[in-house]
């Protein structure tokens, strides 16, 4: 079984530096389990690595996909499934790290999503409505995995919404059905957290720098090429504000607070949601004195215990 390390934690946690200095203690090479960092041309919004952030090491999924292209769990399994065996067949340690906690457990327990239907015209035509019809219509259908999930997810609303219509059967039964198999690596799952008040702050210190860095010019190349609206990659926290701005639905500063505010909003659920996961290893960063190397060293030490 190959032994492969996890590193989660909400936005704007500190995983990148973290887990690139890992990887350079033990000889190993990251794979991006975020839903936006594989696409091409969408850097700024997404807080991608950048080259300097590498520092050297390999990272998989980053910039590999078109803007216009799908990018699911099932594509992300695929992918993912695909780098961890040649990161370890060259005898190195596969680290995955993002916040999409969805995306990891399906690629932990091997999930299996063939059974359903993929005729797209259901999905489009769920993506042509809005959130709270969308809710409606999930709480009716499944009212226990609509408390677990928030409106404004509208990808996994939609998700849940088409599982229930192709295949007759409830998502949050299908959820605890998945929940009942068994790791299909040997894993150690680390989830960095921090106080509130400091993953708040440097959520907004991100979205200024965004906006100092080009989001605007970013969103106005995309908006050129004429994305389909039902595309994964129009959905991103970042983007879908700044699409709304350019709509004229929001003055330029609205978008930006927009942002600020609905990252924060996802950074909550992040936890909430990883909190439920089975055999993760909390990280308080400020029980280490906010000290990186305290934090890696330990990781190390948890992933050499058998």
């Amino acid at each position: 079984m190959i032994k492969i390390i996890i590193i989660s934690g909400p936005t704007a946690v500190g995983k990148t530096n973290i887990s690139v200095n890992l990887a350079k203690k033990i000889n190993g090479e990251i794979i991006s389990a975020d839903s936006m960092q594989v696409y091409k041309g969408m850097d700024v919004g997404s807080a991608k690595v950048t080259e300097s952030e590498m520092q050297g090491v390999k990272h998989y999924l980053i910039d590999v996909l078109e803007p216009w292209e799908n990018f699911d769990v099932t594509v992300f399994q695929t992918m993912a499934t695909k780098a961890i065996e040649e990161i370890a067949a060259k005898g190195k340690v596969p680290i995955i790290v993002g916040g999409t906690a969805f995306y990891i457990q399906a690629l932990l327990y091997g999930i299996d999503f063939t059974e359903e239907n993929h005729d797209n015209s259901y999905r489009e035509m769920l993506g042509s409505l809005g959130e709270d019809e969308l809710f409606d219509m999930l709480k009716e259908a499944d009212y226990e995995y609509a408390q677990s999930t928030h409106k404004n997810n509208k990808k996994r609303v939609i998700r849940a919404l088409e599982y229930i219509h192709f295949t007759g059967k409830k998502f949050s039964d299908y959820n605890k059905e998945q929940a009942g198999k068994n790791a299909i690596y040997d894993y150690r799952y680390f989830v960095l957290d921090d106080s509130r008040e400091l993953v708040y702050a440097n959520i907004d210190k991100r979205v200024d720098i965004m906006v100092n860095s080009g989001l605007l010019d970013e969103i106005k190349a995309l908006n050129d090429m004429s994305i389909p609206l039902n595309c994964n990659s129009r959905q991103g926290i970042g983007y879908k504000e700044m699409y709304a701005y350019l709509d004229g639905k929001c003055s330029f500063d609205e978008a930006v607070d927009d942002i600020k505010k609905n990252t924060r909003h996802f950074a909550k659920r992040q936890l909430t949601w990883l909190r439920r996961e089975d055999d993760t290893i909390f990280i308080n960063k400020t029980e280490f004195g906010h000290d990186d190397n305290k934090i890696i060293d330990f990781m190390i030490s948890k992933y050499m215990e058998e």
